[in-house]
């Protein structure tokens, strides 16, 4: 259980555009990479262990290209890695795993609030998922990911139209210690009313999280838990700086 302290602790918000959103989440990403860097390491161990279950190497096919011409001879587009043996048992384990894994970005945007209102972080602060609201994070998290799962599905693109109004939802969970169904609708509707300032959020965002490829892939431990950032400066913009969790010990 916790509390919510009502004391209004110092700490920045952007405004309710773009570039202040994006500059914000900088700011806070640069205090808090190295917890977003335990996260994704985490993350990559257990799809390694997923992997070793299943006998499907999700990187492995890649190997088969050996340079750029590959990819403009159009080889890439046509290789369907999605249908290797295990392949599909692999992809259902990854969506449980991902559903199971989202306490952790709970954790991080709780970190990123602890930074920017400049209180002592503890590691233990990561994993506080999976102390508070737990099975609404899960929920939430499982109806989310059935939906952006979707809209990847429908060739792909409609994924970057769809992610933007659900942006808020972990932010709301956590501060606003909502019901997961209270967490869609709060996010959802918010997102409608602004959403040319969200889906310019959320794809500078997403294109940033992704540099990571650049770096032969291993840049993406780095750059991809950047979102998390841009989820909580977002919040930060339309609901004022969140109130500090006060764990009861």
């Amino acid at each position: 259980m916790s509390e919510f302290n009502e004391f209004d602790q110092q700490g920045s918000v952007p405004e309710r555009n773009t570039g202040s959103i994006i500059s914000h989440a900088f700011e806070m990403y640069k205090g808090i990479f190295l917890y977003a860097i335990v996260v994704m390491i985490i993350c990559v161990l257990a799809d390694v262990i997923v992997q070793s279950v299943t006998g499907y190497n999700s990187w492995g096919g890649f190997r088969d290209f050996r340079s750029f011409d590959d990819f403009e001879g159009g080889d890439f587009y046509n290789y369907e890695y999605w249908n290797g043996p295990g392949a599909s048992f692999y992809y259902l384990l990854s969506f449980i795993l991902n559903v199971f894994l989202s306490p952790l970005y709970i954790g991080l945007i709780y970190i990123a609030n602890k930074y920017n209102t400049k209180i002592a972080i503890d590691f233990s602060d990561l994993f506080i998922g999976y102390r508070q609201n737990l099975s609404n994070i899960l929920i939430y998290s499982l109806i989310v990911n059935i939906i952006l799962g979707i809209s990847i599905a429908l060739c792909g693109l409609p994924f970057f139209f769809v992610f933007p109004l659900f942006l808020l939802g972990y932010p709301v969970l956590l501060f606003e210690n909502a019901t997961a169904m209270d967490a869609i609708n709060k996010t959802y509707n918010i997102a409608k009313e602004n959403y040319g300032t969200f889906l310019g959020t959320s794809l500078l965002g997403l294109l940033i999280s992704a540099a990571g490829f650049v770096l032969c892939c291993i840049g993406i431990i780095v750059t991809a838990p950047f979102i998390l950032a841009v989820m909580y400066s977002a919040y930060c913009a339309y609901f004022g700086k969140p109130r500090q969790i006060l764990l009861n010990k």
